[in-house]
């Protein structure tokens, strides 16, 4: 991982947010990551993101585990908190950083493998307590780490650059959210910067578990013909369900792109992946709507992406457990002891 910052060199006309800061302050080290790999525009739209949002630094926890995609939250916000875990258990990590400091912002970055293997347990428990967090999966289909095996998330049939095509049923982030009633759901295309960025921001304002799927080609192992993860895969593709912005309580946030519209990609080496954007038409609030869209495009052989899914009515984990406001981080000790004769009667329940 490199830890070379970038120069903080910036033209004196740069646009500065709420805070008085620049885009330029929300970056972090060079990245180390492969030329053309898109986690490294998943970084940027999160720069972008938190940038819009008027996010202090100091307030944002950065949360990663184990893969190409868990190297991403060192590219950005340097003077943000940070935790890089191990392998597949950055959300119990989140959930207990997040039980002691509720005050702060929670983004975890992790990859398809990192979720969806070693880490599926993880991932399905945070979706069930509702921890208010944004969390990002980089989703190339591979472990790019180590040479390109494929993931949970590659789909039948998909073809690696040496060896057998996959035959295994993909794990699907977003259907496994569905069902398991995470509050926010959203799925972009790393190369799509104008819907990334206000899904995004939706995804840092809500309140609860909001999880943002985000087709991230890996162009060394995943970027070839045959692959359901490349980029002209996605974009032949790409299915875009609702034109949603993210709108901030003084000023709106406007994106560029159609409606219902399928938008062919071109991958490196000349092969193709489709995208297609969700319509007017689509109601984000139905689970069994979105749900039911889902398995349509899925067997169409369509990417849908947007915002999916979304419901405010669920309290988040703070809210369902009855914690109180201030932060246990910032709670005296002499409260948070139950004092010797409390205990006492605790322990005796286990013995």
């Amino acid at each position: 991982m490199s830890y070379i910052s970038k120069p903080k060199v910036a033209h004196p006309g740069i646009p500065r947010n709420k805070l008085g800061l620049t885009v330029r302050d929300y970056e972090g080290v060079i990245s180390t990551l492969c030329a053309g790999c898109g986690h490294d525009s998943v970084t940027a739209a999160i720069v972008q993101a938190v940038f819009e949002l008027n996010v202090e630094p100091h307030m944002l926890a950065k949360m990663s585990g184990i893969g190409c995609s868990s190297k991403t939250p060192a590219y950005f916000v340097s003077q943000s908190h940070g935790f890089n875990s191990v392998h597949g258990r950055m959300p119990s990590v989140t959930t207990g950083a997040n039980a002691a400091n509720r005050t702060l912002t929670y983004i975890g970055v992790s990859g398809d493998g990192d979720s969806l293997s070693i880490g599926a347990g993880q991932f399905v428990h945070a979706i069930r307590r509702n921890l208010n967090m944004c969390y990002i999966i980089e989703n190339n289909g591979v472990y790019g780490l180590t040479k390109g095996q494929f993931s949970a998330s590659a789909d039948i049939g998909s073809k690696p650059k040496k060896g057998l095509p996959n035959q295994q049923e993909p794990i699907d982030p977003v259907s496994t959210a569905l069902s398991l009633g995470a509050t926010y759901i959203a799925r972009s295309f790393s190369g799509d910067k104008e819907q990334l960025v206000p899904l995004i921001q939706g995804a840092l304002s809500h309140d609860g578990f909001a999880l943002v799927d985000v087709i991230s080609p890996c162009v060394t192992f995943n970027d070839h013909e045959g692959s359901t993860k490349s980029y002209a895969h996605t974009r032949e593709f790409y299915h875009h369900v609702v034109d949603a912005d993210y709108i901030p309580p003084a000023e709106e946030i406007k994106t560029q792109y159609d409606k219902g519209a399928a938008m062919p990609v071109e991958l490196h080496d000349g092969s193709k992946i489709i995208l297609r954007k969700i319509d007017d038409e689509y109601d984000p609030t139905s689970r069994a709507a979105a749900f039911k869209y889902l398995r349509e495009r899925f067997n169409a052989g369509e990417i849908i992406t947007g915002l999916l899914y979304i419901d405010d009515s669920r309290k988040e984990m703070h809210d369902l457990m009855g914690n109180i406001d201030t932060p246990l981080a910032q709670y005296p000790l002499e409260k948070l002891h139950p004092g010797s004769d409390e205990l006492k009667k605790i322990l005796s329940r286990y013995r």
